[in-house]
């Protein structure tokens, strides 16, 4: 973490306005601008946890916000404590207390054992920059306040970062889902990480999600999450070039001599456009590259070298074929549309299926054509197992999509994600 001060900008910022917020600090825009107005929300918190108050987030200030960030604080058990007056201490609610901690009984807490207590907000933002810092950080912050999810790594991108892949439910009907294999639709990524926690909460608490009871889910499903398939690419889009990026000079000459890749850059860190990368139909989107005047890697649609040329695309291909799923879905923006078919091979329950997760989002249902209709992940999948595929393009507008559309995406997909593991 960076040392943070007035004039800074950043979607560090804009995370610690969010937290800042969400804690009745501060009044101001999330825009991730440390402006005058932060600047007196930071001298407000460091004033009340006992810290110098300067307004600068150095690493004492910071240490204190993480553990908000996180979502938990580590409590030590003494004489006397209950869950329930650790509960009321700290605000929150006494089943996810008991949930971040089921190796112990209530009736017998031991004395000087540390536990988790969550705090009485939620973990995953979902009106900042989604970057995979926020991810990682993330995913540590559910695992704490939910240790049945299953969280792991499906494989590395470019330039090392993980594929984390979460799993819920312990049935034998398997389903993946997967969000921001184009960079510039990152918005994907929060929408899982939200359905993640909100199903987990729901189980927890045994409340129904979307008209859907999650312990019958869990039952009979597994769902399969991988929420940033590309997080290389998203990094470039939401956090700009390091100049440490091995392929620094490589990146602004694909990019056509720019150092923004805040507006077009939907590839991987070699250039290479994920979803054109998966070996279905990839010599004819190879071949269509021409018509788009693409000729080598850039910011999008460059299918690559070869089929699954990329760490990425090695890594979803292999963790799809040690799985056995019955459906995925892959998550896209823009357009409110759900492609279901590639080349006639999808079988005929897929567009019934297709049909109905339209229905319930108020999507159109179509078949892609042109260029987007090869070497997709969707298209890979239904070619190997002639199963239920589906490529979403969430929400309206022009890429990137800004995050005020989340609650709207949202709304529109829960019923799809609760129905899709279902079928």
């Amino acid at each position: 973490m960076r040392i943070l001060r007035i004039g800074m900008s950043g979607t560090d910022v804009m995370e610690i306005q969010s937290l800042l917020k969400k804690m009745g600090y501060y009044t101001g825009a999330i825009d991730g601008i440390f402006g005058s107005q932060m600047q007196s929300a930071v001298i407000n918190f460091q004033r009340e946890f006992g810290l110098v108050p300067d307004g600068v987030i150095g690493a004492n200030t910071y240490r204190i916000l993480e553990r908000y960030l996180l979502g938990y604080d580590l409590y030590t058990l003494h004489k006397g404590d209950t869950f329930s007056n650790i509960a009321k201490r700290y605000y929150t609610n006494l089943p996810l207390l008991m949930a971040a901690n089921p190796d112990l009984s209530a009736n017998n807490l031991p004395i000087g054992k540390q536990i988790v207590v969550p705090y009485g907000m939620d973990v995953v933002d979902t009106n900042i920059s989604y970057t995979y810092d926020i991810l990682e950080r993330d995913l540590l912050g559910l695992k704490a306040r939910y240790p049945f999810l299953e969280i792991g790594v499906a494989g590395s991108s470019v330039l090392g970062k993980n594929l984390y892949y979460i799993k819920l439910g312990s049935g034998p009907n398997q389903v993946f889902y997967n969000g921001s294999h184009h960079a510039l639709e990152w918005i994907t990524s929060p929408l899982l990480m939200k359905f993640i926690e909100n199903f987990s909460k729901a189980y927890t608490l045994g409340q129904n999600i979307g008209g859907y009871n999650p312990r019958q889910i869990w039952n009979q499903s597994s769902i399969y999450i991988i929420p940033m398939v590309n997080p290389d690419g998203v990094d470039l889009v939401l956090n700009g070039l390091n100049p440490t990026n091995p392929y620094y000079k490589d990146l602004i000459r694909w990019n056509k001599g720019s150092t923004d890749f805040s507006t077009d850059w939907q590839a991987n860190n070699r250039g290479v456009d994920l979803n054109h990368n998966y070996n279905a139909a990839w010599q004819q989107s190879k071949d269509a590259e021409a018509t788009y005047g693409i000729t080598g890697p850039g910011p999008t649609r460059y299918s690559g070298p070869a089929p699954e040329s990329e760490p990425e695309t090695k890594a979803i291909v292999n963790f799809t074929r040690n799985h056995n799923f019955r459906l995925v879905l892959a998550y896209h923006t823009q357009g409110q549309v759900i492609y279901w078919d590639f080349m006639n091979m999808a079988p005929p329950e897929a567009k019934i299926i297709g049909e109905t997760l339209a229905r319930i989002s108020g999507y159109s249902l179509d078949v892609s054509t042109g260029i987007a209709s090869y070497a997709g992940y969707k298209d890979w999948f239904i070619q190997e197992y002639r199963r239920p595929g589906y490529t979403i393009e969430a929400g309206l507008g022009k890429n990137p999509l800004p995050i005020s559309q989340f609650d709207t995406i949202y709304a529109q997909n829960l019923g799809v994600l609760l129905y899709a593991a279902t079928v």
